[in-house]
């Protein structure tokens, strides 16, 4: 015994030496500094956090960028790197679905209240939307407001953002009248005091569903497991649900 603990002792501490680095979907800004620090106060390790759009991620990770995370807020891109074999096979999981909204400064003309059909008031001059190229957000934006039949409306009019982040940004800054954001964004303290948002109905785009996976090259994988663990503990399920996740229907 006594000639083991030395050996444990060392262990955990190179174990919590360790430092992971993440790239996660801008959308999870809010919550994933939490949720890291959580982990960080549990296991003695250290977190690394990048936000951005997923589709950039995505291109970094192909081309060798050394995370050891990615989280996603469209789960085809970590499949895509399961299939490719960039991704530890089976450590994909669903952490969370997403919402949109439609949000205006509390002082705006812009009567969310209206729902979508606000997008198409003369008085909305911009409306700002994640690049449906790269960003999941954009995209289910775009899906909605094509199935509201507003597409051709508002087209004139967008702004888009390099990820959902710049996106709001682009609407707290006056730069846009209105713009379709993550709900996780704007249930944060800063954003929900100052402005006014509607939800838009599920129906009207895609499920948001949103994974992380472990990456291929990482030298940090117990570690790393260890925290899509973390993310299946009920106290951090919660935490999600606070910024608007959904976290019903996770793939295991």
């Amino acid at each position: 015994m006594l000639t083991v603990l030395p050996a444990l002792l060392a262990a955990a501490a190179a174990f919590a030496q360790d430092q992971l680095t993440i790239a996660a979907a801008a959308d999870l800004q809010t919550v994933m500094p939490e949720i890291a620090a959580r982990f960080e106060k549990e296991t003695g390790s250290k977190v690394k956090l990048s936000f951005g759009s997923s589709g950039n991620f995505f291109a970094q990770v192909q081309n060798g960028a050394p995370f050891d995370l990615f989280f996603s807020a469209d789960i085809d891109y970590p499949r895509k790197l399961e299939a490719a074999g960039l991704a530890v096979p089976g450590s994909l999981y669903q952490y969370a679905t997403g919402r949109i909204v439609l949000w205006a400064a509390k002082n705006s003309a812009i009567d969310v209240n209206r729902g979508l059909s606000a997008v198409a008031d003369p008085a909305l001059k911009k409306l700002a939307i994640a690049d449906p190229a790269h960003a999941p957000y954009g995209r289910a934006a775009e899906a909605a407001l094509r199935k509201s039949g507003l597409w051709e409306k508002v087209s004139s009019k967008l702004v888009l953002g390099e990820n959902i982040s710049q996106t709001v940004q682009f609407v707290e800054s006056g730069n846009a009248d209105a713009g379709i954001l993550a709900l996780s964004l704007v249930l944060a303290p800063a954003m929900k005091d100052h402005g006014k948002y509607f939800v838009i109905p599920q129906e009207l785009y895609p499920p948001l569903q949103q994974a992380g996976v472990i990456l291929g090259h990482t030298e940090h994988r117990e570690l790393a497991t260890r925290f899509i663990q973390f993310l299946r503990v009920e106290e951090v399920k919660s935490l999600l649900k606070q910024y608007g996740f959904s976290t019903d229907g996770a793939l295991r």
